[in-house]
């Protein structure tokens, strides 16, 4: 019988990571999610509690800033469920503001946060990883690509996530791990203070992104896609 394979999620509480989590549960996976406070991981444990049962799931107070507790957070993990297939470098903040006004401690935060936090994850995970030949998989934004007002700190974060990311596919890949990175365009999620509801139905949805990260694990490892761009298919006309 194949073992039940296992992912970490940073950042796993809401939107995109708490989507990613749903999916691979529905598919069997054990999953561990972080978050920043206890009351985010515990309402996340409790909602997909319900939906799941407690056997797969973890839940794990972790800044992504802090490498050592992202080491306590992966030993953890493997400890409960016998390894680590997969890493989803998940967690990020955004702060948008004109340069002339954008704080020193808004930049040091996205930038530590978004990019920092990922050198973090990888460095935690990568002994696990290696051990499975399993996936890492940043998750970037179309802002990586696409530069915009008042966007200097999160897309600095962005455009250096997606540049860390495809160095370190060249690194990991001589050890047998596959790395890709997705850059979503508009997600319905809270990110930047966005209340979902029927006016997001079309943009990206959390489980959108959930089935492409299954779909990238599950492909022949002969063929990775490494830089994924990803869209709404109709947005709205302005």
């Amino acid at each position: 019988m194949e073992k039940q394979k296992t992912a970490l999620i940073t950042g796993g509480t809401k939107g995109i990571g708490y989507g990613i989590a749903q999916v691979l549960l529905e598919n069997g996976w054990n999953i561990g999610i972080t978050g920043s406070s206890e009351n985010s991981v515990n309402s996340a444990m409790n909602k997909l509690s319900n939906s799941f049962g407690k056997d797969r799931i973890a839940g794990y107070i972790c800044d992504v800033r802090d490498g050592e507790a992202q080491i306590a957070t992966v030993d953890q993990l493997v400890g409960q469920f016998g390894g680590m297939d997969m890493l989803v470098a998940n967690a990020g903040v955004g702060h948008f503001a004109d340069i002339g006004e954008m704080t020193t401690e808004q930049w040091n935060e996205v930038i530590d946060v978004n990019l920092t936090g990922v050198f973090h994850s990888i460095k935690a995970g990568l002994g696990a990883l290696k051990e499975s030949k399993g996936f890492f998989i940043t998750i970037a934004s179309l802002a990586g690509t696409n530069f915009f007002a008042r966007g200097a700190a999160y897309c600095a974060s962005k455009f250096g996530l997606v540049g860390f990311t495809q160095a370190v596919m060249l690194d990991l890949r001589e050890h047998g791990i596959r790395t890709s990175t997705i850059m979503p365009g508009s997600v319905a999620t809270h990110f930047n203070g966005n209340q979902p509801g029927p006016k997001d139905d079309w943009k990206i949805q959390p489980e959108d992104i959930g089935q492409m990260v299954l779909q990238l694990y599950d492909m022949d490892p002969r063929t990775l896609p490494s830089k994924i761009e990803v869209r709404p298919s109709m947005p709205p006309k302005r």
